[in-house]
């Protein structure tokens, strides 16, 4: 794997020991009533009780502990709202300024707790080329670092230790099912998990209005989104990249991709059985299993794992809590 691909496993495991004591390791939890509606064993791995509310704080921290150690320097990504938040507060952490550029129509619940954490904000228009055109701007103006918030290696990697917890907390994981956007978390858990288990099964969840990944592994090249996507799982609006898309060409078993009705009952579900506030972006991998597809592809598979990757929801304007 080494030199195919832009992490390895020892990149995983040394971002595990770069992270270790400063994030939570994230507890998972069952419910028989979801597995019973499943037809199969279902262990959800709790990462919007993560720090910041989702799992991002794994590669923002990894990737701002691999900075030069002898000199000052900025930080800057954009971000729809999560990695923001991380990669701010792994900035405080280490004494740094911190620049956030985040499309205008981010939840405003996370443009607050961005500058909660202490990172500055630039707006942007919502689509991938503004982002990008003015996070390179705004590196140029402060003489900052970019930390990307999907293709960056060190961030890969720190999303990747999600897997060899699960590993761990239930070694009888048969097959994991993870949201995607720009793939960074689904790249660093398939990295991780095929080394240590080559018989795992990955499966990629993302909303069929933003089905890049699904297009991409079906065309066999990478094919982004030719516009901005309109999901209620705002975190994965993005597209995958040039870092991720190999590690998700070739290791990653299938991509399902969801309705915005199966988003929202995936969704309410967990709330209502599992007494958990995920964000819909998290509702994805329960919305996968509960599919036909998914019962066709995955087979005898019983012990599937379930990455509830945040919880940070605008509540106040969430309109279709009221459809």
């Amino acid at each position: 794997m080494s030199a195919k691909y832009c992490i390895t496993l020892k990149d995983v495991q040394d971002a595990q020991a770069n992270i270790q004591g400063l994030i939570h390791t994230t507890p998972i939890i069952t419910s028989s009533s979801l597995n019973a509606l499943a037809g199969r064993k279902l262990f959800f791995k709790c990462e919007l009780l993560q720090k910041t509310g989702s799992f991002k704080i794994r590669g923002a921290l990894n990737a701002v502990k691999n900075l030069p150690a002898n000199e000052p320097v900025a930080v800057v990504t954009h971000s729809s709202g999560n990695h923001g938040q991380a990669l701010a507060l792994a900035a405080q952490m280490r004494g740094i300024p911190a620049h956030v550029v985040v499309p205008r129509t981010a939840a405003s619940c996370k443009k607050a707790a961005i500058s909660a954490y202490g990172a500055q904000i630039i707006e942007c228009e919502p689509n991938d080329k503004s982002r990008t055109e003015v996070a390179a701007q705004t590196v140029n103006d402060v003489g900052g670092i970019l930390v990307h918030p999907n293709q960056d290696p060190a961030v890969i990697a720190g999303q990747g230790t999600i897997a060899l917890e699960v590993l761990q907390q239930v070694p009888e994981i048969e097959a994991l099912v993870v949201p995607v956007g720009g793939g960074g978390m689904l790249a660093g858990i398939t990295i991780a998990a095929k080394a240590i288990k080559p018989e795992v099964k990955i499966f990629a969840a993302e909303p069929l209005n933003a089905d890049d990944c699904y297009r991409s592994k079906i065309n066999g090249q990478l094919t982004p989104n030719l516009k901005p996507p309109t999901t209620i799982a705002d975190s994965v609006k993005t597209s995958i990249g040039p870092n991720t898309w190999p590690i998700i060409r070739d290791l990653v078993d299938d991509v399902l991709v969801i309705s915005e009705e199966e988003i929202k009952a995936a969704t309410r579900l967990v709330w209502e059985r599992l007494k958990l506030l995920i964000e819909p972006t998290a509702g994805l991998g329960l919305a996968a299993v509960l599919t036909t597809h998914f019962q066709e592809v995955a087979g005898n598979i019983q012990n599937i794992g379930v990455v509830l990757c945040g919880g940070n929801i605008d509540l106040a304007s969430a309109e279709w809590l009221h459809e």
